[in-house]
């Protein structure tokens, strides 16, 4: 007889196979949810932007080279560097389309709408409304009029 009785293996028939397949079930969910998914969303949030690259666009590469889409093709787009200076980079090799101030408030407000955070996806983004500032009236705390 063992003393101790709980490091003992279960017997087939009380659920052993389920205590080990268990772990790792759990282990590939905690992946997708945080790793996967992530990721999976990102690729496509990407090959959007890629897409939707078009003439007069500012733009910078994976290199690091700023400039503006003089025009697209298929697969290329060709880049204005400088006056007289004209680049063909592959869509890939664009990393960022940068966007002018009216346009980026109206995106950042429509990303602030969906959740970007990883529980907002899950449970929806609450916004906590902020009180404004009540103006003074010359009440102390009490809410009576201070007198000296």
């Amino acid at each position: 007889m063992s003393f101790i009785p709980f490091l003992q293996a279960a017997p087939a028939g009380q659920g052993g196979m389920l205590m080990t397949i268990a772990p790792f079930a759990i282990i590939i969910l905690i992946f997708y949810i945080f790793m996967i998914r992530p990721q999976n969303r990102k690729q496509k949030e990407t090959e959007r932007m890629l897409s939707q690259i078009k003439k007069g666009d500012k733009v910078i590469t994976i290199g690091g080279i700023h400039g503006t889409v003089s025009s697209t093709k298929d697969k290329t787009v060709i880049v204005k560097v400088d006056e007289n200076t004209k680049l063909e980079f592959n869509r890939n090799a664009i990393s960022t389309v940068l966007l002018d101030k009216p346009a980026q408030a109206s995106v950042s407000a429509q990303s602030e709408k969906g959740s970007s955070s990883l529980f907002g996806s899950f449970f929806g983004k609450k916004k906590e409304s902020v009180p404004e500032s009540v103006p003074e009236t010359g009440a102390d705390a009490s809410g009576t009029a201070g007198t000296n």
